[in-house]
Formats: C-alpha cells, structure tokens, sequence
C-alpha cells in the first residue's frame, strides 16, 4: 500500500463528491461565486490529481451577475448512471437575514469534459441538492430544507433532509417530498448524499456547520422513507476536541469504493493560521481531504484506524502512479484561450475584455468595474495553493487618470483584498500604490503612491510567507523596492469576514477604469511559485 497525505485537494476546494468510474476517480467541488462553476477533479491512483473540466462554462446553464460575495455554487454532487454524468447544484442568489434564494439544477453529459447539457430545474426548497440511483431503477434528488419560521435553539432553521422522486424518462421530479431525516443533536443538517449497501439505505449528512464544530454523520434505514436510525458512534469524523490536529473543521463527505473493494471517504477540511487577535484563519479556504474506511460487522462505516478524528497520511491502493502535466509556474500569455487554473468573478469576460489574441505574448485587460463590483470586474485569478509562495508579473499601462489602476492582487472577495496597482496621480504622474481592503473598510492611505518616473513597463510582486504578505516592485527587474510594509495575509479568510464568506484566497492579474474608457492594461507573464 502506498500512503497520500492530506489535504489532497489544496486550497480552495470545499464540498467534495466523489465518483469513481472503472479506473478513473472524480472529485467535484464547489466554486462560489467564481466562475466558470463547479470544478472537476481526476486522479488515476488517488494521490496525484489535476483539473480536468468545469461544467458549467455557459451562462445559460448558470447565471451569477450581481451575485452576493459567496453565492452561486453550492456543494454539487457528481454521479454515474447508465452511461451518463449527472451534476447536481445549487445556484444560490442571496444567503443573507432571515431568507435563503436557492435554486437546485441538473445536468448531464455522455462526457465529464463535456459539453455538459442546459439546466433542468428541480426546486428551491434549500441548498445541497444531490441524486441517487436505487437498485430498482427508480431516482430521487435530496437536499436539505430551509425554515426561515424556526427558532429552534438546536437544529434551527436547518430543518431536515427533503427526498422526491425524480422522472429519469420524463427528466422532472414526481410525487410529493418527505422529510426523510431531522437531523441529530449536532444541528445545522445539510450536504445529504445516499447510498445503498447489504440492504440499507444509507444516509450521510454533514452537521454541526462548516466552521470548527463541522462532522459528518451517518444514519440507515432499510426503507428510503424512513425511518432512520443514527450510527451508534456518530460523528464518523470531527476535529472537535482535538486542537492539536493539523486538520480543522472536518466534514461534509462522500464515499466510494475502489475495484478491489476497499472504501475511502472525501471530506472537507480547513488548515487555518493563527490570526492577530488568537482566533483561526482558514486563508487557503476549505480543502479536501481523503480518509479510508471499513464496514463493522455491525454494518456501520468507521475510520480504518479507529477513532472519528481525521489522519494526515492514508493508505492507498497500491496501483500504477500516474501524474499529470503541472502547469507551468510562469504563465507567459502564449496560448490562443487561458489556462484551466483560472477563473473569472461571476460570469465570463468576453474578449473585448479579456483575451491573448490582440497582443500575441500578452493577457490584455481593459479596465472595468471595481474590486468592490458584484457585476463587471477585469479581473483573472487562480488559487492560492500553499502557505509559501511568490507571485510576479510585468504590466504595460498608461493611466490618464486616478480612476484608472491596473496591478496584481490577492483576493478573498470584495470586500477583502490586497492590492498593487499602478495608477495616475495628478502630482506623481504615473504611480504604484496599494490599496488593502478588511471586511469592507480600505485600512491603508489610498494616496499611499511612489512614483515610477514614466517607467514603461513595471513589475510587480507578491511574498506570502503564512500570514504575511510583503509586495515590491521594479521598474528593470533587477532593483526591488518594498512598499506598504508586511501586510496581515489573515484577514483574506472565511473567519474574518463578517458577511460569512466560504471561498479562499485567490492571486489574479486586474484592471479599473471607473471613467468607463476601458483602459488597456497588458501583462507579459504570470509566475506562481510555491516554496514548500
């Protein structure tokens, strides 16, 4: 046997589902607000793994404008059924007070590249919507169900587990839901997955919420309707309790089995930093783990190894190593379309805005809308994906105006991030500055500029050494100057962010232009280097 450590999935990779196919492995995981949605996973051996699609890559199948920060894809669900892919999720449209607008979505696809087809609507009732397939042909989509009404000190307004039926011939649901599972005292019930095994019907549920009391439990029925009972040693996994882990928030699973018999379980976990104030800081976001597990002879899963705490090193079958073409760590803009590593906020750029066609060796961006827009921003990013990295690139831009920046950034969201932008300064001219953003409020001088003496061409840099982050920059790649001083990396984070955020830290190449004139901006390269 060989081992894989965990996470499997770094950064920014929440809500795993998990598919195995003959001798392929899939894991899709949830994207946010970021788009193209939903982010497909491959691995031929369990340990080495790499992105082989997004499905949803078109706006008809998954409209995000003007979204809140956090919103759009929920935890989707992956499954395999008579030659087709099914993916299940949530378009989530605001999360915020009293009220949850949650939309549920299927599609299909011969193909897990694709195309993958236009949305079937299923139904609004909560978020974490997933399918199963029962032995006797017949298929039902779950999900959990939101009371806005409750008061309920325990479970509150997660009140249960929803299950219909739905038509694989006539493609909608049937018949009426049934609240099928309450939920155990851990509360806040969601992320329900079903499978079928020695004659039960077997219920996986993530509870306790997603920070530091998330769990995965497991409850059986021998009828889908219920009634259900609860494993004997819920929760399955946690990292409740246990402070010396060095992986946090455990839950939200999903099982499968290998072809030799063996079963593992994919689980969402975080590795958070430790903040100013003492409390924890998930920056790379919430990430994804893998376990093996066994079934007791009492018909129950439990974690090889005992225990429900999860294990930073897990066996895995002993096949074939089979490793994928990393991307380069400098990206020098040559290709006809942008790698798969990146994503864009909320919807595609066309290519007016954003392309590598109009200067051939270039990402040219005309500037838009603010870091602050939930519509229109010109902004490219990819994960960050360890604690210890650097980040680099070279940008050719005129600013006229201090309306106009263009620069490298570490995001969270909108309304946390750190920025290095080159702008225009009535005195200064053309300049380099920052702008660093917590929780909403900009906590750096906005005229906080250096002059770059009518340089052309600027290169800009990025260290993140945990929760530090220091920028400089050049104006002949060869001089390096500091500014802003060390920059706290903890308030890019899920914890610190008022508003509940559930994404990760992302590195992205942007530009503004508030003036509405759509101010080019052209970056030779992108480096994303990690140091450990």
């Amino acid at each position: 046997m060989k081992k894989v450590t965990n996470p499997i999935l770094r950064g920014f990779n929440p809500d795993p589902s998990a598919l195995r196919v003959g001798d392929d492995y899939y894991i899709a995981t949830s994207t946010f607000q970021w788009w193209p949605g939903v982010q497909i996973h491959h691995s031929k051996d369990l340990v080495n793994w790499h992105t082989v699609a997004y499905p949803l890559d078109r706006v008809s199948q998954l409209d995000m404008n003007g979204i809140n920060d956090s919103g759009g894809i929920w935890a989707p669900c992956l499954k395999y059924h008579d030659g087709l892919y099914y993916l299940i999720f949530t378009n989530v449209m605001n999360f915020s007070g009293l009220f949850k607008d949650v939309h549920n979505y299927m599609v299909t696809a011969p193909d897990i590249k694709g195309p993958w087809s236009e949305p079937i609507y299923l139904n609004s009732y909560g978020f974490d919507p997933s399918i199963f397939f029962d032995d006797d042909g017949r298929a039902y989509i779950l999900n959990m169900l939101w009371d806005y009404r409750s008061k309920a000190k325990v479970r509150g307004k997660f009140a249960g587990i929803l299950l219909q039926e739905f038509s694989l011939s006539e493609k909608k649901l049937v018949g009426e839901p049934v609240n099928i599972f309450r939920g155990t005292d851990l509360g806040v019930t969601e992320g329900p997955n079903m499978m079928k095994k020695d004659g039960y019907y077997y219920l996986f549920c993530a509870e306790g919420g997603t920070g530091a009391s998330h769990a995965e439990t497991v409850a059986r029925s021998k009828n889908i309707l219920g009634p259900y009972e609860v494993h004997p040693q819920n929760p399955i996994i946690t990292s409740v309790g246990r402070p010396d882990l060095k992986l946090k928030r455990c839950g939200h699973a999903d099982v499968f089995d290998t072809p030799d018999g063996d079963w593992y379980m994919v689980h969402l976990c975080g590795r958070p930093l430790t903040g100013k104030d003492g409390s924890p800081c998930s920056v790379l976001g919430r990430e994804t783990s893998l376990q093996k597990i066994e079934w007791g002879e009492d018909g129950w899963p439990r974690l090889a190894g005992g225990g429900n705490s999860p294990f930073e090193t897990v066996e895995v079958p002993d096949l074939p190593e089979h490793k994928w073409e990393k991307c380069p760590e400098t990206d020098d803009f040559d290709g006809e379309t942008l790698g798969i590593q990146y994503q864009t906020l909320r919807k595609p750029l066309p290519k007016e805005l954003c392309n590598t066609t109009e200067r051939r060796g270039y990402l040219r961006l005309r500037g838009t809308e603010s870091l602050s827009s939930h519509f229109t921003q010109s902004l490219v990013a990819r994960r960050q994906q360890a604690f210890r990295c650097v980040a680099e690139t070279c940008v050719e831009f005129e600013p006229d105006s201090y309306l106009q920046s263009a620069g490298l950034v570490v995001i969270y969201d909108s309304t946390a991030y750190h920025y290095l932008r080159i702008t225009h300064d009535e005195k200064l001219g053309k300049c380099v500055g920052l702008v660093s953003n917590k929780d909403g409020e900009y906590y750096l001088p906005l005229d906080l500029n250096e002059t770059l003496g009518g340089a052309e061409r600027v290169y800009l840099r990025a260290e993140i050494d945990y929760e530090k982050l220091n920028f400089s920059y050049s104006t002949d790649n060869k001089n390096w100057h500091g500014i802003g001083g060390t920059l706290d990396m903890t308030v890019l984070s899920d914890e610190t962010n008022s508003c509940g955020g559930f994404t990760g830290t992302f590195i992205g190449l942007c530009a503004q232009d508030l003036s509405g004139l759509k101010k080019i901006a052209d970056f030779d390269y992108l480096t994303y280097k990690e140091l450990e």
